[in-house]
């Protein structure tokens, strides 16, 4: 079992560092990538054990709708903003504004 773990946490980092900068992902999307037997929960741990690893940029992905739910898991949590607007993405009230102009989805790695 903890192989399948280290295998998906694996798989999700390597999807993550992809992002680019001035980009978000989502947790759904990166599940979808990974393959239809995970969820985006799934992804979420995964980002919360990141800091054990090397350098995962966990602050470009959040939740479907553009909000940073991720960010509890920053210390300070106004971590996450401020590493996305040093890449040049406004927040507003935790939410991502132009969402859309910003998301990136992992498929495009198969393109």
């Amino acid at each position: 079992m903890t192989n399948i773990i280290s295998d998906t946490y694996e798989k999700i980092f390597e999807i993550v560092k992809q992002i680019p900068e001035g980009k978000v992902s989502t947790y759904g999307l990166i599940a979808k990538k990974i393959g239809t037997n995970f969820s985006a929960r799934v992804v979420g741990y995964a980002l919360n054990n990141s800091h054990l690893g090397e350098e995962i940029p966990a602050h470009r992905v959040v939740n479907r709708n553009g909000l940073l739910t991720g960010k509890h898991h920053f210390n300070p949590s106004s971590l996450m903003q401020k590493l996305l607007e040093n890449e040049g993405i406004k927040v507003e009230n935790d939410k991502i504004i132009d969402f859309k102009k910003h998301l990136w989805d992992p498929k495009e790695l198969d393109e």
